[in-house]
């Protein structure tokens, strides 16, 4: 289990070590990840402050999207939001489909066909 979570921690960068704890430690079949919900087919553009700490929802359950409310405790447990800061104000794209490679950030994923074809109750 350390080497795992030793090879896990190694390819990510400093702001992604406690998402990769997350999916490295609860990826087993005694700890199972839920599956995040499809919040959104598309990401969110939102204006972030410099030097506020944000929390992005990936469990998909949040009414608050992109942002936690903290429903991931009852509905997705073993899912916990990414906290993240920026050093400058900016426009940034947050993804809504909770399948991103690169949370909190949009890449692109939604554009899937995995995505796109859920039916999972989304306007």
């Amino acid at each position: 289990m350390a080497a795992s979570l030793l090879h896990c921690a190694r390819r990510a960068s400093v702001s992604k070590i406690r998402y990769v704890f997350r999916v490295c430690f609860f990826s087993s079949d005694t700890h199972p990840i839920p599956e995040p919900k499809i919040a959104a087919k598309h990401p969110f553009k939102v204006d972030l402050e410099a030097g506020k700490r944000y929390s992005w929802c990936a469990c998909g359950h949040s009414m608050k999207q992109p942002f936690c409310d903290g429903t991931h405790k009852k509905q997705a447990p073993g899912l916990s939001p990414v906290r993240f800061t920026l050093d400058e104000a900016k426009t940034v794209w947050l993804c809504g489909c909770k399948r991103t490679q690169n949370a909190p950030y949009c890449d692109g994923t939604h554009k899937s066909d995995l995505v796109q074809s859920n039916e999972s109750g989304l306007p």
